[in-house]
């Protein structure tokens, strides 16, 4: 299979950007999800840049596959935690116990949302540069 961590750091800073626009606009459950999405991205784009296989989509145990490789920074592992914990709930009304998710995610957890996945994708950008 051919390299492409290029191409998914490319969509990981495109999602990124479509994250901050969905916070903008109050859309804040999708903010977190699509942030979520942007992280995941780029440590895919690691797994891809040097040679392993990422299954899943939970950041932090993808983070952790590479440990033995690649020293994680400990607020890199809390901001993948944080954003793990975006995945199903900001998407699906079945993931609250009543609601929808617009009801749940305010501008505050978009904020740290946005914020995390940026952490995150310029950690993986540090290690793709190397």
């Amino acid at each position: 299979m051919p390299e492409r961590s290029t191409d998914w750091m490319k969509q990981a800073k495109r999602d990124l950007e479509m994250a901050q626009k969905a916070k903008d606009s109050a859309f804040f459950e999708w903010a977190c999800f699509i942030a979520q999405q942007a992280a995941e991205k780029a440590v895919k784009a690691m797994y891809q840049r040097l040679g392993g296989s990422a299954m899943g989509h939970g950041i932090r145990p993808l983070l952790r596959g590479l440990s033995d490789r690649v020293p994680i920074p400990g607020e890199i592992l809390k901001a993948a935690k944080k954003l793990d914990s975006y995945y199903i709930p900001t998407r699906y009304p079945n993931g609250m116990d009543q609601g929808a998710p617009t009801d749940f995610f305010d501008r505050e957890d978009a904020d740290g949302a946005v914020s995390g996945a940026g952490e995150i994708i310029r950690f993986c950008e540090n290690i793709l540069a190397r």
